[in-house]
């Protein structure tokens, strides 16, 4: 086993973690720079859509550390950052390998290709845990091989694969996943629960997401907006799940524009969307259990406050991911 290759594989997939979902329609992906001696020399992340991806934050950062040159210490354009570590690398990469969550990229398309990035540098070796499904962007190992890029494929390739899960979900189906807040004692009701950085990270998937489901007693009695005010993104459409259509339309979350609100008894709404987030208490997670991939649960550092708990439901998760920050934010499905 090599274990620099694990351990920066390690870094790669838990910075990839952070970007979970935000990432939408694109996976998420990290990357690691390694050097000679095998030292971690940078880490990066694909963030969001079009912007740049995870191994060109990677080589971005590790050649302003390595150059002192911090011309593009803050870029975050990716042909730029392309253009300019192409003319300017002088062969600084020759000693440097890097570990990715998946193979990187053959195509241009919003973005140049990473894997003609890589080759042109001269990076040593390229670890990959996944090959990319996706037939427009695979093959880049192909690219790095033929360029006399040394490509190893498999390193903890089964956490790259729960990674990328919900990305190979939503290319046919719809990718669902039920989200709630909790203190330590179970309860979910009465007021704000977790952390400002964990409300911020539920508005920023809202900005990704299609579509937001939500139950009908909890808009009558939350009288919620389902914004992505936090981070000044966007508002997804809403469906409130619910037998009647007896709402106060003042309620915030039927007055934002360029928003569909549909009201049905029924989750056959969902398949007309891509990513989807349900939102809810006791009822709603027994009622959604069918439609539901992943389960994200934030738990703050908290006894007291509520009464209200998930009820009775008996469930049995697998975790996915766990992050623990000021609250622990588990990624999960069921066994």
């Amino acid at each position: 086993m090599n274990t620099a290759a694990h351990h920066a594989m390690t870094h790669a997939i838990g910075a990839a973690w952070n970007y979970q979902l935000l990432t939408f329609p694109n996976p998420a992906v990290g990357a690691v720079c390694i050097g000679e001696k095998g030292e971690i020399i940078s880490i990066g992340a694909h963030k969001i859509a079009g912007g740049p991806h995870a191994e060109v934050y990677a080589l971005r950062d590790a050649y302003t550390l390595l150059s002192g040159d911090a011309a593009l210490a803050q870029c975050d354009d990716s042909h730029e950052i392309h253009d300019y570590l192409r003319a300017h690398h002088s062969a600084i990469f020759k000693t440097v390998s890097m570990a990715v969550t998946l193979e990187p990229c053959s195509h241009s398309g919003k973005t140049p290709s990473c894997a003609l990035l890589i080759r042109d540098l001269g990076i040593k070796e390229v670890f990959i845990a996944c090959r990319d499904p996706n037939p427009v962007a695979a093959n880049g190992g192909k690219i790095l091989e033929k360029g006399g890029v040394k490509c190893t494929f498999g390193i903890m390739e089964s956490e790259g694969q729960k990674l990328l899960e919900p990305f190979i979900l939503w290319q046919s189906n719809p990718f669902v996943f039920f989200k709630w807040a909790q203190r330590l004692d179970g309860t979910v009701d009465n007021g704000t629960i977790s952390s400002e950085s964990s409300r911020k990270h539920v508005h920023a998937l809202r900005d990704r997401c299609d579509l937001i489901v939500i139950g009908g007693n909890t808009v009558r009695v939350d009288r919620p907006t389902l914004d992505a005010r936090l981070v000044a993104g966007k508002a997804p459409d809403v469906l409130i799940y619910s037998r009647t259509d007896d709402f106060d339309r003042t309620i915030p979350l039927f007055n934002v524009p360029e928003r569909q609100v549909f009201i049905d008894s029924a989750f056959e709404r969902i398949k007309e969307y891509r990513l989807v987030m349900i939102e809810g208490g006791a009822g709603m997670f027994e009622a959604s259990c069918g439609v539901v991939d992943w389960y994200l649960s934030y738990i703050a550092p908290k006894i007291g406050g509520g009464t209200q708990t998930l009820g009775n439901v008996q469930e049995d998760f697998e975790v996915v991911h766990a992050k623990i920050s000021d609250n622990i934010i588990l990624w999960m499905k069921k066994r």
